[in-house]
């Protein structure tokens, strides 16, 4: 596996812990449809919230929400629409990201909750 797959995965996974401790449940991973995949549903209550995880390792190219691109959250969002219907969700629901900067073995998470608004 190539070394940004690993380190994304690797976030994701930190990512889920860091939801669990916050109260919620992770409903899903790498949840694809067509050309889109959300990377973590979770809930917590009433809320559904689908997150975007980007993990990096320096900050030379900018922080890690900042890859988040226009048409990536785009696409989160058509996906969510299909996981919505699907699952006959009728609540709440959220987009956030979880930016991950490791640097060693020190790690800074950051939660930026409805990020797509």
């Amino acid at each position: 596996m190539a070394q940004h797959n690993e380190t994304g995965r690797q976030g994701e996974a930190e990512a889920a812990r860091f939801l669990r401790e916050k109260g919620y449940d992770i409903l899903t991973t790498n949840f694809r449809y067509q050309h889109a995949e959300i990377d973590l549903i979770a809930q917590r209550g009433k809320l559904l919230v689908f997150v975007e995880v980007k993990t990096r390792t320096g900050t030379a190219f900018g922080n890690p929400e900042e890859f988040v691109s226009y048409t990536k959250a785009r696409l989160v969002m058509k996906a969510a629409e299909h996981y919505i219907f699907t699952h006959n969700w009728h609540h709440d629901v959220r987009f956030d990201i979880i930016a991950i900067l490791v640097s060693g073995s020190a790690q800074r998470i950051r939660h930026i909750e409805d990020a797509f608004s």
